[in-house]
């Protein structure tokens, strides 16, 4: 696990506001469907739909940020403020970072939650 992946304060001020049991039950949520929010992103990008592609960043950027993801929450940020680029082996590039964050980021979080 990359202790990194997780900004620990932040996911203590979560648990502490809504709760430790409800937070498990976010973070598997969370885990459930962020491979389909990074799916979209590549489906977004692969049609060349702007709009769709900034949508899922923000909801990846947004959900990444409420659990202290931080890394990917930055990643995902980038991608909505910057859009689709220009050069599609950029996306493809910054889409790999973000399945690497990801992946950091789940693994942290299910040994948070699950130990």
């Amino acid at each position: 696990m990359n202790s990194s992946a997780i900004d620990h304060a932040t996911f203590a001020e979560l648990q502490e506001a809504a709760g430790a049991d409800f937070v498990i039950e976010l973070v598997d949520t969370f885990i459930a469907e962020a491979p389909q929010m990074l799916a979209e992103l590549r489906a977004a990008r692969t049609a060349g739909n702007a709009e769709q592609f900034r949508r899922a960043a923000h909801s990846l950027k947004s959900n990444s940020l409420t659990f202290g993801a931080m890394a990917l929450g930055a990643l995902a940020r980038e991608l909505e403020v910057k859009g689709l680029d220009r050069d599609p082996a950029a996306d493809a590039q910054a889409l790999t970072a973000l399945d690497t964050a990801y992946a950091q980021a789940a693994a942290a979080l299910k040994t948070l939650c699950h130990g």
